[in-house]
């Protein structure tokens, strides 16, 4: 058992790490590349939405491919997760969001951890916060309510890439990935300011998301039941 949860934490930092070195590095890139805002930002969404299918895809078979404290607490709340291991799962997130921030800046000649200017405050963009997150548990919690976790790998990173343009966050939805971007002085940075309404916004956006998944999805012999396969645990809790 314990060896299987030192693997399957190794997998969450190793896939955060990787989400937060593309999400960072392609906005680095970006900014390299073109002056235009708009063209950096398509170049951020679009790297970070061909990682994010290929991690899931690796790494959902393992742990679930969470990558999110968020998406880990949800599997808590609903006692799908012990506590202890849902611990393991998000110091490792964490953890991995910084390794994968430092090797973002590492690779563009940067130091490996610099605090972000880049304040990002006020209600439009915490309410941007709250409906990514929660449509991200909703998308979640449709795959895994109905069996069909396997999609995952394309649904979610489509609901990422929608959210990156719809907005006004620009689709963090993640608090492990938005304590890494606050070490990145770059176009993808948020200050550390910003960064604990960030999260209390990300918790109350997953509340919803998965009360909505609760009313639309309830498990089999709940109020209401629907004639749905029973919810994939493990490989079927993908996230950004």
């Amino acid at each position: 058992m314990s060896h299987r949860l030192e693997r399957r934490g190794a997998a969450e930092f190793l896939g955060t790490a990787v989400l937060v070195a593309t999400v960072v590095g392609s906005g680095i890139m970006g900014t390299e590349l073109s002056d235009n805002l708009a063209v950096t930002l398509l170049i951020n969404a679009i790297a970070t939405v061909a990682a994010l299918g290929v991690l899931i895809w690796a790494v959902g078979p393992i742990s679930g491919a969470h990558f999110n404290p968020v998406v880990t607490g949800v599997t808590v709340v609903r006692r799908e997760m012990p506590v202890r291991e849902a611990g393991v799962y998000v110091i490792a997130q964490v953890g991995g969001a910084l390794a994968g921030v430092a090797l973002a800046n590492l690779m563009f000649d940067l130091p490996a951890w610099q605090a972000s200017t880049h304040v990002r405050t006020g209600w439009p963009i915490w309410l941007g916060e709250i409906v990514a997150t929660a449509g991200l548990l909703l998308v979640i919690g449709a795959l895994t309510r109905t069996g069909r976790g396997h999609l995952g790998a394309m649904l979610v990173p489509a609901w990422i890439g929608a959210a990156y343009f719809f907005t006004s966050s620009t689709s963090f939805a993640n608090p492990a990935v938005t304590i890494g971007r606050a070490f990145t002085d770059t176009f993808s940075g948020i200050a550390p300011a910003s960064v604990p309404m960030f999260i209390v916004f990300q918790v109350v956006g997953a509340t919803i998301g998965a009360l909505l998944t609760e009313f639309f999805y309830p498990r089999p012999g709940a109020a209401e039941p629907l004639d749905l396969p029973d919810p994939i645990h493990h490989g079927s809790h993908p996230s950004d």
